[in-house]
């Protein structure tokens, strides 16, 4: 058996949106060890989308259609393969009453073609949206299995995760599963990390080995081919540890939607502790990168945008003879950011930022110079020296990236 997915709609043509949803969708089958050969995009056209379907039949046995489920004129997905195969559509009573009930709630006529959201394809089986109201469908028919999934991601992954899998499972039946692990790491470049890891990569059957940028951090999946997800985590678990070994010093966590900022939030959650800022160069990203995880405000109370000398003066208490002796791109003064916004706010930590981004030099320093300090109660401040390529906002974002690492050292105790 194998899968052939097929995104349905003129916006990813057009290069208005991303198609993450067959992304979802690989990454599913490659669960369940179902080989995805063909992924397509096609507009919402149905003489064209049938002719996609049909060449699809043709090489592959699974076939999954995402988008063109909703109420316009041109969502016409299940229309168009309920024509392809000569079959009519049915209108699902759960659809209609969540559909009716919307209506309802909101005192606005509904029109005609809405009720379109309820159909599903005659003699499968209707697909639960959860977050949506048009509901998906499943059909066996003629050696064929066709799942039609909604295209808004936050509709269309529920519907996987809960309506797609339990039949997937069924369908791959002993068939192997791939599992992988995503590792991240910071401070160190990708070829530097594939040289540490050259002889396993060199000898990788299975498991494999792969490394990725992703942003600023250099990600290393781990994947396994077997019977049954415990026998794959079983091939996993000691190259996990041997990579993560080989590596600890630049280790930030695991997952493949985890950042650093993910973990050191957790980390600062776990042990009851709390942190501040005090940036110039990075304007807020630092804070606005802690504050966009759930649960911040637990551990970050708030901090300091001090962008122009003044307002270092001002609100931190800077004197100005510290930056006119110094600099204000130096070690002194980032670690006074630290230190004041640590007492200011009476958190476990503070960090201070300052930093030229450019793309001019300053101070005869040249783009790209960052200086960063974590100052700890009851324990010294640590300053960091950092020169970092890249544009203007890659060398912010460097910068961020760097501050949660030194943060998250410190609360792992490296």
């Amino acid at each position: 058996m194998n899968a052939e997915i097929i995104a349905v709609g003129t916006e990813m043509l057009l290069g208005e949106i991303v198609n993450t949803n067959a992304q979802y969708v690989a990454k599913l089958l490659a669960r369940y060890g179902v080989p995805s050969y063909y992924q397509t995009v096609v507009g919402d056209n149905p003489k064209r989308l049938a002719s996609t379907i049909e060449l699809a039949e043709t090489r592959s046995h699974l076939i999954f259609l995402i988008g063109g489920l909703g109420p316009t004129p041109d969502d016409l997905t299940k229309q168009t393969l309920a024509q392809h195969l000569g079959i009519s559509l049915k209108t699902d009573a759960n659809a209609l009453a969540k559909l009716t009930a919307w209506q309802q709630q909101t005192q606005k006529k509904m029109p005609a073609n809405n009720l379109a959201q309820a159909y599903y394809l005659d003699g499968g089986e209707p697909l639960k949206n959860q977050t949506g109201l048009a509901v998906g469908s499943y059909l066996s028919k003629d050696d064929h299995d066709y799942f039609v999934l909604p295209g808004p991601p936050r509709e269309m992954l529920p519907m996987v995760d809960h309506e797609v899998e339990p039949r997937l499972a069924r369908l791959a039946g002993r068939q192997q599963i791939f599992m992988s692990r995503m590792l991240r790491f910071f401070g160190s470049g990708e070829s530097s990390i594939a040289d540490c890891l050259a002889d396993l990569i060199d000898q990788q059957r299975n498991p494999t080995i792969a490394t990725y940028i992703k942003d600023y951090e250099v990600g290393v999946r781990l994947t396994a081919r077997a019977d049954s997800e415990e026998a794959a985590m079983q091939l996993l678990t000691p190259l996990i540890t041997e990579v993560k070994n080989r590596l600890s010093e630049y280790y930030v966590g695991a997952g493949e939607d985890r950042r650093v900022s993910d973990e050191v939030v957790r980390l600062l959650k776990e042990k009851q502790l709390t942190v501040t800022a005090a940036e110039s160069l990075t304007a807020g990203l630092f804070q606005a990168t802690l504050a966009s995880i759930s649960g911040a405000s637990e551990v970050f109370p708030g901090g300091f945008v001090t962008y122009a000398n003044g307002v270092k003066e001002q609100l931190l208490g800077i004197k100005s003879a510290t930056i006119e002796d110094n600099g204000v791109v130096s070690a002194k003064v980032a670690e006074e950011m630290a230190e004041l916004s640590e007492r200011k706010l009476s958190t476990d930590f503070g960090l201070g930022f300052t930093g030229v981004a450019g793309p001019d030099e300053l101070e005869g320093k040249p783009v790209g110079t960052v200086f960063i300090a974590l100052a700890m109660r009851d324990r010294p401040t640590i300053v960091a020296e950092y020169h970092f390529a890249g544009e203007r906002n890659e060398i912010r974002g460097r910068s961020v990236e760097a501050g949660l690492k030194m943060l998250y050292d410190q609360l792992n105790n490296k």
